[in-house]
């Protein structure tokens, strides 16, 4: 496939960046399986797909495609009669189509506008005729069309994970600010701030940390459990400023969450200071977040 990529492949895939509506694919048998592969791929990564069954389409679901739509139609030997009524539809009503088959002279292909041919190659079965090697030709073509639109795109992480929010995929591809406390529930205390009040803030916030900010609100250091054993001597008499860790590891809000939990992990600690662009605490991501939404 890579040394005989159909001529109408580029073409193809500006075709389908110019879509105005959803792009329709549509196959019978072994086929339709790979089309119903090719169209969630496409939606998953940014192009609006269904697919529509052949067989649906003739009973009523030809109203599903509009004049916006692109039509990608798969036919291994190109003439498949149950997408005869698809093949009509898009051509009654200008419905841009684009055939993959293997047979560049049947019927399908003279009818598409763009012709994404398979090579010549044998199926893998020992009698020849068992869809093997054109199903994974054909689904090979799918995906390098949906990887190709993704780069046109620039379809990033942040966008995969969107079509994408449920389990180990999604957690993994979640960012910082979608896990983390918002500012409003981080405890910040300026610098002089006297010891005594300190602890009430951050025992009303329930995070086992404070935030020690200057008179910008910028972030100076952090006050941990740890800091309140290691300065227990004289606690009360001192400042937030002169307990506190200063320069602490910090991180922005649109790191990748499994990226910030590898730093807790490293430095052995269960909270980070999200900050932003001038230092300014903006939320808290605690390792409990990460393991409940199953960041690993």
């Amino acid at each position: 496939m890579a040394e005989n990529l159909p001529a109408d492949f580029t073409a193809a895939v500006h075709k389908l960046l110019s879509c105005e509506g959803r792009v329709i694919v549509s196959g019978i048998g072994k086929s339709g399986h790979i089309g119903s592969k090719i169209a969630a791929t496409l939606a998953s990564t940014g192009t609006p797909a269904y697919f529509v069954h052949p067989a649906e389409a003739s009973h009523g679901d030809l109203g599903m495609i509009t004049e916006k739509d692109i039509c990608i139609l798969i036919s291994n030997s190109g003439e498949t009669s149950e997408l005869g009524d698809l093949i009509s539809h898009t051509r009654r009503f200008g419905i841009a189509l684009i055939g993959i088959s293997r047979k560049a002279e049947s019927t399908l292909m003279r009818a598409s506008d763009l012709k994404l041919v398979l090579p010549p190659a044998p199926e893998a079965c020992a009698i020849g005729m068992a869809p093997t090697t054109s199903t994974t030709l054909t689904l090979a073509l799918g995906d390098a069309l949906a990887v190709a639109l993704m780069e046109q795109r620039g379809f990033m992480k942040e966008d995969f994970r969107t079509f994408h929010p449920g389990g180990k995929l999604g957690a993994r591809l979640a960012q910082v600010h979608q896990l983390m406390h918002g500012a409003d529930e981080v405890p910040k205390v300026p610098t002089g701030f006297p010891m005594s009040e300190t602890l009430i803030v951050m025992t009303e916030k329930g995070f086992g940390i404070a935030c020690v900010t200057d008179d910008q609100g910028q972030l100076l250091g952090v006050i941990s459990d740890g800091d309140l054993r290691r300065n227990i001597n004289g606690l009360m008499e001192r400042t937030a400023g002169e307990v506190a860790t200063r320069n602490p590891e910090v991180v922005p809000p649109n790191m990748m969450a499994a990226e910030a939990m590898g730093l807790m992990n490293a430095r052995k600690v269960n909270a980070l200071v999200v900050v932003d662009d001038e230092r300014h605490p903006v939320g808290l991501l605690r390792i409990h977040e990460c393991l409940r939404a199953g960041v690993v």
